[in-house]
C-alpha cells in the first residue's frame, strides 16, 4: 500500500479487515498537512463498520451559491443525507489508525521510489529498502509518479489548477457552505467552515494556472468578515476525471484515490471517489487474492477487472456527464449561473449531487442543452 491518505488508509483498513497481511508505506510522518477542503457526503459512513463522527469537524446543513459575492441561491441539504467538513490531516490519521487496529503493519518517513516485477510478486522499493507482495494498490496522490508507469489511469492526467487557503478565524454560519462562481475565470471558489475556521479554494477548470487567487481571496476573504491576505496559502494542482481508464493492471496492481484521477471537474469533490475507490479496491484485492491462492488466473484477473468496471459504474459513468456540463459551464459561467444554478430545481439537484444521492448523469441532458441553447 504506497500512501496512507484517505483512499490508501481505506484500502488497508478493508483488506486487514479480511485477514491479508497489508503493509501501508507513507512517505511523511502522520499526522501531517494536506491541502483539501475536506468536504464529503456523510453516506460515506455506509462503507466503513466504525464510526467516523470523531473526526467531522462540522456538519454542512446548506449551500449558499453567489455570483460576484451576489445574486445569493440557498440550497438547504437533505435531512438524511447532510455534508460533512472534515481536516484531511486528522482523517488520515484516523484512518491509518483504524487499518493499524485492524492489523496493518505501517511504515512512516517511506518514501517509494520504484515498483516493478521481481517473478510473481511486486517489489517495492523504499527508502533503501524492499519490500516484496503479491498486490500493491498506489494512492501516492495527484502528484503520483507511480500509477502512469504501471498503466494506472491515463496516461496524460488532466490538471485543474488550485490553491488552497487555511484561515483561522470566528466562523460566521458553520452550518453554510460557500460556492462562489463570479469571481473566478472558468472556474469558482469554495469555503468550507471547519473548527476554528475555514478551508478555502479557488479552481480553474479551463486553463493550467489559477493565477488569479490571491486577487479572487483579497475580495472573498472579506464578505467573510476576514483580512483580504490571511490565511496560509498551498499551490495543489487537481487530478480531475477525464475519461475511463483502466484503473488496474496485470499481477494484482490497482491505483485509487487522486492517483487514479478520481476528483470531479465540475465541484472538484475529490473525498467520496478516494474512500469509494479504496473500498472498492479492497474488495477486487481480496477477490484476486484468493484467486491467486487457488491458481485460478482467470478469476484473478476478473477480479481486477472487476475494479475498474466498478468505478466506472459507481463514479465514471456519473463524471463523465460532470465533465460535458463543465466544459460548457465554465466557459458561460455568468450563463450557466443564471440558467443552471438559479433554475428552482438546480439548487436542491446540486445540493442531492454532493450528498451522493444523485448523479450528474441525472440532470446533464437537460443542463446541457440549456446553456448550449443560451450560449446560441
Amino acid at each position: 500500500m504506497v500512501g496512507a491518505g484517505a483512499a490508501g488508509a481505506s484500502a488497508a483498513y478493508h483488506l486487514a479487515r479480511r485477514g491479508h497481511r497489508v503493509l501501508l508505506l507513507e512517505r511523511e510522518r502522520l499526522p501531517r498537512p494536506k491541502a483539501c477542503g475536506g468536504g464529503m457526503a456523510a453516506s460515506v459512513q455506509r462503507w466503513f463498520d466504525f464510526d467516523l463522527q470523531p473526526v467531522v469537524d462540522q456538519v454542512i446543513e446548506r449551500v449558499r451559491f453567489t455570483w460576484c459575492l451576489e445574486d445569493p441561491v440557498i440550497a438547504e441539504l437533505p435531512g438524511d443525507s447532510p455534508f460533512w467538513i472534515v481536516q484531511r490531516a486528522r482523517l488520515d490519521a484516523f484512518l491509518t489508525e483504524r487499518a493499524v487496529a485492524a492489523g496493518a503493519e505501517l511504515i512512516e518517513g517511506a518514501a517509494v521510489e520504484t515498483i516493478q516485477r521481481d517473478g510473481d510478486r511486486w517489489c517495492v522499493e523504499a527508502g533503501g529498502h524492499r519490500y516484496h507482495s503479491r498486490a500493491v494498490v498506489v494512492a501516492d496522490g495527484s502528484a503520483s509518479t507511480l500509477a502512469q508507469p504501471l498503466g494506472l489511469g491515463p496516461a496524460r492526467p488532466r490538471y485543474a489548477a488550485a490553491v488552497a487557503a487555511e484561515v483561522e478565524a470566528a466562523v460566521l454560519e458553520p452550518s453554510t457552505a460557500r460556492f462562489e462562481f463570479g469571481l473566478v475565470r472558468h472556474g469558482f471558489c469554495w469555503a468550507f467552515p471547519r473548527q476554528g475556521g475555514y478551508s478555502i479554494g479557488v479552481g480553474t477548470f479551463v486553463g493550467r494556472e489559477a493565477a488569479d487567487a490571491d486577487a479572487v481571496l483579497a475580495q472573498l476573504l472579506p464578505s467573510l468578515g476576514l483580512p483580504p491576505d490571511a490565511g496560509r496559502r498551498v499551490r495543489s494542482p487537481l487530478r480531475v476525471w477525464d475519461g475511463h481508464h483502466p484503473l488496474h493492471a496485470g499481477g494484482g496492481a490497482v491505483a485509487v484515490g487522486d492517483a487514479a484521477s478520481l476528483c470531479d471537474p465540475f465541484l472538484a469533490e475529490g473525498l467520496r471517489p478516494a474512500l469509494l475507490s479504496g473500498v472498492q479496491a479492497a474488495e477486487a484485492l481480496d477477490r484476486y487474492l484468493v484467486a491467486v491462492a487457488a491458481g485460478d488466473g482467470a478469476a484473478a484477473e476478473a477480479a481486477l477487472e472487476g475494479y475498474s468496471g466498478a468505478m466506472r459504474s459507481a463514479w465514471g459513468d456519473s463524471m463523465a456527464w460532470g465533465r460535458r456540463i463543465a466544459q460548457v459551464f465554465y466557459r458561460v459561467p455568468k450563463v450557466g449561473y443564471q440558467i443552471g444554478i438559479k433554475r428552482p430545481t438546480a439548487p436542491q439537484r446540486i445540493a442531492q449531487i454532493l450528498s451522493g444521492e444523485m448523479g450528474y448523469g441525472d440532470i446533464a441532458q437537460r443542463v446541457i442543452k440549456r446553456l448550449l441553447f443560451q450560449r446560441g
